[in-house]
């Protein structure tokens, strides 16, 4: 399996690039796993990470994120044991390092001496890290679908829609308790898409986080999103997704002015 990566960090340029490429390796081949164990019947896939493994999102991540979408049957401690034994079968040596939050079930999942054996880092502890997260609670009024993947590994995945993707997504930009650059990436890619978001998801997830009824809809959704933009500082946005992007010449997205206008 390392001979494998080893081929496929070979053709990128940078250290940046050949450390991306790694963390994605494992992201999908623990996604192959999901599938194999079953696993897409209790979980649908969503975040970033779906974007680019799903629809080609010109960035990286760092996590893979999930929702709970059926209870029976699922238990947290058991999807890590399976999913570290199945990495370890693989030949990857793996720490897991499980979260303490109970609504969203999360766990550090940690490759020792994976980055000095590919000649990613001189240091031998160093350690390249995938967080997993459940959200056990999501809020209702999302819609699923079931995806085939092809790249490095064949498998599929159950995801949020588009639609309802776009809805966490804009609740994730406009009232995350920090700004997080790969959002704002995210949402002008949707923008540019031209999608329609979830408006009952979106209002629901308002409604759960925020104790608010914005019923927010079709007519009064720019507005909104135009002054929430006001005040993002989209400077610290760029340098946070900066390492995450495959071009870097897309940091000058990052402009309010050219964001308003798109919105």
């Amino acid at each position: 399996m390392n001979d494998l990566l080893k081929q496929i960090i070979g053709k990128e340029i940078t250290a940046e690039g050949k450390l991306n490429k790694t963390r994605e390796f494992l992201q999908e081949l623990m996604l192959k796993i999901f599938f194999d164990r079953e696993l897409f019947n209790n979980l649908a896939f969503v975040g970033g990470t779906a974007l680019r493994v799903l629809y080609d999102l010109r960035r990286y991540s760092e996590d893979l994120d999930f929702s709970l979408i059926k209870a029976r049957g699922y238990s947290f401690e058991k999807l890590l044991h399976d999913l570290v034994f199945e990495l370890e079968h693989y030949g990857f040596e793996v720490e897991n390092t499980p979260g303490k939050n109970r609504t969203v079930h999360s766990s550090m999942l940690k490759f020792p001496g994976l980055l000095a054996e590919l000649g990613l880092s001189r240091i031998k502890g160093q350690k390249l890290s995938v967080k997993l997260e459940i959200d056990t609670n999501p809020p209702a009024g999302w819609n699923t679908l079931l995806s085939p993947v092809a790249k490095t590994f064949v498998f599929a995945v159950t995801s949020f829609d588009l639609p309802s993707s776009y809805a966490a997504k804009l609740h994730a930009c406009f009232f995350r308790k920090f700004i997080k650059g790969r959002d704002f990436y995210d949402l002008i890619w949707y923008l540019g898409k031209k999608v329609e978001p979830n408006y009952l998801l979106l209002n629901n997830a308002i409604e759960q986080t925020e104790k608010k009824n914005l019923n927010l809809n079709r007519d009064n959704l720019r507005e909104f999103m135009r002054q929430k933009l006001a005040g993002i500082d989209f400077a610290m946005a760029g340098k946070d997704v900066e390492r995450f992007l495959e071009d870097k010449s897309e940091l000058r997205l990052f402009d309010q002015d050219l964001i308003l206008r798109l919105v």
